[in-house]
């Protein structure tokens, strides 16, 4: 047996604590590292929208209007 082998409970009650809390600080750690990127994510989401909300409204500033597929034509030429 290596010398770094429990050799009574209490040894082996300690070194299942050391694990368990080794175990629970790296969840915490991938834990935090996802709710980050959701948030990030969810930022780029709002950002993301306000620029397709404002090309759109230039778009009807300018006089453009979305056809089906991604043809455009000017309104005034509209029939």
């Amino acid at each position: 047996m290596a010398e770094t082998d429990p050799k009574t409970v209490q040894d082996l009650t300690a070194v299942v604590q050391t694990l368990l809390q080794q175990m629970q600080d790296k969840f915490q750690t991938m834990s935090d590292q996802i709710i980050g990127r959701n948030i990030l994510l969810l930022f780029y989401n709002c950002r993301i929208d306000d620029l397709e909300k404002n090309i759109a409204d230039l778009m009807t500033q300018a006089g453009v209007e979305e056809l089906e597929g991604e043809n455009k034509t000017p309104a005034s030429n509209k029939s």
